[in-house]
């Protein structure tokens, strides 16, 4: 027997800063979860079911298709963004760099990044391109995406628990959260953090490297 007792819905509520101070604490898990209970030779065996990111199919760019079995045990890291932004984009790029840049100097060399354009009319695939060569990053390691708009708004919603919304009255003609999404190697989201700051970044770098290492065990 399979009873589901228990929802909650933790989107935004928990970050991994708030456990960058104790170096053995075990990153969260974010979004909705279910604790199950089976009934197994007469025992309670008790499971529980962390929010996954949905299935999705990409294009990066390089015209290469990205899905779920693309990031499938690896650790990457995610984020919303469009190439004409003027406000926080240059911002979360710079940091994200930051991100990039480190791994490279620590040789954690399996850790992706998934950044997903919120303007796919105007972000074409030759455009991402020359985007990612101008950043100077493998595209072995840091796609570029872009698709169905319905479905990348979707997936920000629903899958990584982001912002990614059209508003003409704003700057840019666009809303989208300015964080970084950290996803371990079975699409759990295990860290949220505010690109723009600098110090969210730095705790970002460690959880990645904490992360890593429970794989290391």
């Amino acid at each position: 027997m399979k009873q589901i007792y228990y929802i909650l819905f933790l989107a935004g509520l928990l970050s991994s800063c708030s456990n960058g101070s104790e170096e053995n604490k075990r990153l969260p898990f974010l979004g909705r979860f279910e604790v199950v209970t089976n009934e197994e030779g007469g025992k309670k065996v008790v499971d529980t079911i962390h929010h996954q990111i949905p299935q999705f199919n990409f294009l990066n760019q390089d015209s290469a298709m990205v899905n779920n079995a693309t990031m499938e045990g690896h650790i990457y890291v995610s984020d919303f963004f469009f190439t004409s932004c003027l406000t926080i984009c240059p911002t979360m790029k710079g940091q994200m760099l930051r991100v990039y840049d480190s791994l490279e100097a620590n040789n954690l060399n399996d850790v992706l990044f998934l950044s997903h354009t919120i303007d796919p009319a105007y972000d074409t695939v030759p455009l991402l391109h020359e985007y990612a060569n101008r950043l100077g990053v493998s595209s072995q390691k840091w796609h570029f995406v872009t698709g169905d708009k319905k479905a990348i708004y979707a997936i920000a919603k629903n899958g990584y628990l982001a912002t990614a919304v059209e508003d003409s009255t704003v700057q840019d003609g666009f809303i989208h959260s300015g964080a970084f999404l950290l996803i371990d190697k079975k699409g759990h989201i295990r860290g949220r953090y505010d690109g723009t700051k600098p110090e969210d970044v730095n705790v970002l770098i460690q959880d990645i490297k904490k992360l890593n290492q429970t794989y290391e065990k």
